[in-house]
């Protein structure tokens, strides 16, 4: 009867020497999740000097780092306040409605970049629709369009 060896799996990352270890253990030289090793407060300052798209992407690493951004809000004030100063009116709104800083920045980040390209007067000299490029418009209400016209006519 042949004597069945045992199933090596990937090379160890320290030594470079391949291991017997099952892949649900876990292996020395690992890198450890810092979440997980370090108090709450001090994964909050590392994640809060984060710009936005790292942040954004931090929270899709794993589910333990989704958890820790997403529950702290305080995490998404400082990125809101930067929208607010473009969109202060639609901000102050949605806090005023009970929103979450992470909501609010959700619902308002976009809006923010066409509105202050079309304030800066980015579109001023666009002589047809389809001379617009596509990420140009964004639903936007009444008093926003007002914004932008009282602008163009400053202009």
């Amino acid at each position: 009867m042949m004597q069945k060896t045992p199933k090596r799996n990937k090379q160890s990352l320290t030594s470079g020497e391949p291991t017997l270890l099952p892949p649900d253990k876990k292996r020395r030289g690992a890198p450890a999740d810092f979440v997980a090793l370090l108090p709450p407060e001090v994964s909050v300052q590392i994640f809060s000097s984060l710009d936005l798209r790292s942040l954004c992407s931090a929270a899709m690493t794993c589910r333990r780092w989704r958890l820790a951004i997403d529950s702290n809000d305080w995490l998404w004030k400082n990125h809101c306040l930067t929208v607010r100063a473009v969109c202060q009116r639609e901000i102050d709104g949605d806090r005023g409605s009970g929103y979450s800083w992470k909501i609010t920045l959700l619902r308002n980040y976009w809006k923010s970049k066409v509105k202050q390209e079309w304030l800066s007067g980015k579109y001023s000299n666009i002589h047809s629709q389809n001379n617009l490029p596509e990420k140009s418009m964004y639903p936007m209400d009444v008093d926003t369009w007002g914004e932008i016209l009282e602008a163009e006519l400053e202009r």
